[in-house]
């Protein structure tokens, strides 16, 4: 050990003649304060001072201590534990000495220890009395022709370490400094100098590094013109990334994948997705080869563009050729899912990789439970997750918290609480987040106290709490109308260090509003002096909540008025207002004020306007906002669909109604059971009208579709029928004298394993005493009470007109016979 080996050097080093009696002396003691550690050689040693020798100790001369260092070559350890022996006692090391263990590192290859010397250098240069420079004049001095690369390697190991600190001015000095000594760092160093400059966002430098490099006579390889390809990428400068590439053709240097892979990925980062995948392929047909993470790039982009489809092509187009697709190609895939708010295919997918043996991770599982719950299905997501956890799927903190706050949301804190409790059994630590999670959960269920109760918690814990936590907990003092507690705690932010910001300021805002303190809200947003926009737009979304739908639209005008638009969260909010009051022409004028602006609604925008005029009856309207949707390069999705066609069915334009179910069709948007259960309903109604109506004939020239085609069409589908759809069909063959059929399918509902409900009963009981089968009724008036079910006054209407129905029946008979 390192102790032992100190001991069989001592004589050697103190028997020299170049060291004068004190020297020797003081060497001597330094020597035993190492010899008497048990440290490993690997380590920095650490001995108490001694101060009886301490004043004696600094006499020691430094070119005595570089003579020591010199003799220790040939072993490193114990030469950097030398060094540090004597900084500890408090030996003033000065460029001599510091150059000297450079050296040592340098010949040794000991490159962590290297960048850990020159940190400290870099850090303490101005405490330690030298320039870096002077460490290169200590190194020139007295060097052999055969060590002259250690200044090269120095210069290299210099850049890394002045880059891994972000002085990126000093290593550029650097550079000029070592030019004019003779040598140049190697070409990796400005490989990682560039990359990181790249990194930092300073392009522009890192272009102009490659052009002194250039004229320093160095010559890029691969790396360095892949780098530059990234670089230009950065910029937009697109042209001029394909200029690399004939550039390097002439200095016949062969392209790396990075390099491939790095423009492909700089087309889809500018939206030009399309032109990256025809690169890629047009790549591939020249045998180039092209690995996963291309076609990931490619995926990626169009995820970014909402071009779903061609993100699934790619991924299929991959496999064709014999990518090993991994969970990077399915995540890019499935995020993109996730973002468009397409949770079916996001899962189905997330499926599908899953069964191809391929582990998903924590980064797709988060991403599929933030889109269920940004959808609103936070039952979901809660189960979701656990499905997740039972197969045995790790889960970090940020997918528990995801989940924590979902059962938040829905009341349930408590659950939110056990769950966090489960992270802590699994040795994951609670964070800010986490507790300010919770927090907010008891907020939003009104339980101030235990929300305060657990804020004294997290700081016991030695969590600081920042300022989403204070934000939170403003937020909910303004929503219980504690106005005073709300603004004093504003003071107190300041004096935590923290600086109150827009957003704590908006949480009051609305806060106040919610708890019905609005005119508080008006006059807090007055008082600030550094009022903003983002403050006017929550008191635009206080306002909704407050339900005054009225002053939160001319707010909405007056800031548009100022060329502000508010974001489109607040957009959708006073939308779905505006729609709630009927105030359709408000609501459009919302849409015109958006597109004057230049920002495009939402898809859930136009389906929220849609729905409205749909709902009043004005199927212009909405067809020329759904027309405006297409034109706009927005494809209508299932929902938006199934809303025109139940809007069109209930003014009867059946035709039109069919037109839109067989374009859905063709665009390749499958019918759920919610629209097939409209078609069902309409074209019954129809042909009950054609039954029994003298305008049959005119009805039958319309282009419709009998209502037992949809079901037919719907089993061939593979779609099941819920209580409602059996509802409709059960009703449609009563009404039809079709009773038989009626039962058929009360039937089928049953060995489904589905509960029918009082309409359902209803609608069979109703038709039971249409055809005179009184007992049959009653008897099935008796099954929902036994089952559970209630009759309600429309079943007991239903039977009331049967017996009143069978009495006459009775009577007629009767009158019959006495007449006979």
């Amino acid at each position: 050990m390192l102790a032992q080996s100190l001991r069989k050097i001592r004589p050697t080093i103190l028997t020299r003649s170049c060291y004068s009696p004190t020297a020797r002396k003081e060497m001597h003691y330094a020597l035993a304060q190492l010899t008497s550690s048990s440290s490993d050689e690997q380590e920095i040693i650490s001995t108490p001072n001694m101060n009886h020798y301490n004043k004696q100790f600094f006499e020691l001369h430094k070119v005595e201590v570089v003579r020591t260092l010199n003799s220790l070559r040939k072993d490193p350890s114990k030469a950097l534990s030398f060094f540090n022996q004597l900084k500890e006692d408090g030996f003033s090391h000065d460029a001599c000495t510091y150059a000297a263990i450079v050296r040592i590192l340098c010949y040794c290859g000991w490159d962590r220890k290297l960048d850990s010397v020159l940190l400290e250098i870099i850090r303490k240069e101005k405490c330690l009395g030298f320039e870096i420079m002077d460490l290169f004049e200590a190194l020139q001095e007295g060097l052999e022709g055969e060590d002259s690369d250690v200044l090269i390697r120095l210069s290299n190991a210099l850049v890394k370490a002045y880059v891994s600190v972000e002085m990126f001015d000093e290593v550029i000095d650097i550079l000029f400094q070592t030019r004019r000594r003779g040598f140049i760092p190697h070409i990796f160093s400005f490989n990682y100098l560039m990359n990181r400059l790249i990194q930092c966002g300073k392009v522009d430098m890192a272009l102009a590094i490659y052009q002194q490099l250039k004229r320093l006579g160095l010559k890029p390889n691969d790396y360095t013109y892949g780098i530059l390809i990234k670089a230009l990428c950065k910029k937009g400068s697109l042209e001029e990334a394909v200029d690399v590439f004939r550039e390097m053709d002439e200095a016949e240097v062969r392209p790396n994948l990075f390099a491939y892979t790095t423009y492909i990925e700089g087309l889809c980062m500018h939206g030009r997705t399309d032109l990256g995948y025809e690169v890629l392929k047009a790549w591939r047909e020249a045998k180039i080869p092209l690995d996963a993470f291309a076609y990931s790039v490619v995926i990626r982009g169009f995820c970014d563009e909402m071009k779903l489809k061609e993100a699934e092509d790619v991924l299929f187009e991959a496999e064709k050729h014999g990518v090993v697709l991994d969970v990077f190609l399915y995540g890019a895939l499935i995020r993109g899912y996730c973002k468009c708010g397409n949770i079916v295919k996001a899962l189905a997918v997330h499926n599908k990789m899953v069964s191809k043996g391929i582990r998903t991770n924590c980064v797709i599982v988060t991403s599929i439970l933030q889109s269920l719950c940004q959808m609103g299905l936070d039952f979901e997501a809660v189960n979701q997750f656990k499905e997740f956890r039972d197969i045995g799927i790790f889960l970090d903190e940020a997918c528990h918290n995801v989940v924590a706050d979902a059962l938040c949301k829905v009341g349930k804190v408590e659950e939110a609480v056990e769950l966090l409790d489960e992270m802590r059994g699994k040795q994951i630590s609670l964070d800010v987040i986490n507790y300010t999670t919770l927090i907010n959960g008891y907020c939003l269920q009104g339980k101030l106290k235990d929300a305060l109760k657990l804020f004294e918690e997290m700081k016991e814990k030695g969590h600081k709490p920042d300022i989403v936590s204070y934000s939170v907990l403003a937020g909910a003092l303004a929503r219980n109308g504690l106005v005073r507690e709300a603004i004093n705690l504003l003071s107190y932010v300041e004096s935590q260090g923290l600086k109150r910001n827009t957003v704590i300021h908006n949480m009051i805002i609305k806060g106040l509003c919610i708890g019905g303190k609005v005119k508080e809200a008006e006059s807090f947003l007055d008082s600030l002096g550094d009022k903003c926009f983002e403050n006017y737009v929550a008191l635009l979304d206080g306002y909704c909540e407050a339900s005054l739908t009225k002053k939160a639209f001319e707010l909405f005008v007056m800031l548009s008025k100022q060329g502000f638009l508010v974001r489109k969260a607040s957009c959708l909010k006073l939308l779905s207002c505006l729609c709630m009051d009927g105030d359709n022409d408000k609501a459009l004028m919302l849409f015109k004020i958006m597109f004057s602006l230049n920002v495009e609604p939402t898809k859930l925008m136009y389906s929220k306007l849609i729905g409205a005029f749909c709902q009043a009856g004005n199927l212009r309207k909405a067809q020329l906002l759904f027309d405006i949707m297409i034109e706009k390069g927005l494809t209508p999705d299932l929902v938006i669909y199934t809303i025109m066609i139940s809007g069109y069915c209930k003014v009867n334009f059946l035709e039109e109604a069919l037109n839109l179910f067989n374009n859905m069709k063709e665009r390749g948007i499958k019918p759920d059971v919610i629209t097939y259960t409209v078609l069902l309903k309409r074209h019954k109604e129809r042909n009950l009208r054609s039954i029994s109506s003298l305008d049959a004939t005119q009805d039958n020239n319309k282009k419709t579709m009998d209502a037992s085609a949809f079901w037919k069409e719907m089993k061939c589908m593979g779609i099941k029928a819920d209580v409602v759809c059996y509802t409709v069909l059960i009703d449609q063959y009563c009404r039809t004298n079709n009773l038989q059929d009626a039962i058929r399918i009360f039937d089928e509902m049953i060995d489904t394993g589905m509960e029918p409900d009082n309409v359902t009963y209803t609608a069979l009981i109703s038709g039971y005493c249409k055809r005179g089968y009184l007992e049959k009724a009653v008897t099935l008036v008796n099954e929902m009470s036994s089952r559970g079910i209630q009759p309600d006054t429309y079943t007991m209407s239903a039977l009331h007109r049967g017996i009143v129905k069978a009495k006459r029946v009775v009577r007629r008979v009767d009158l019959c016979g006495s007449s006979g």
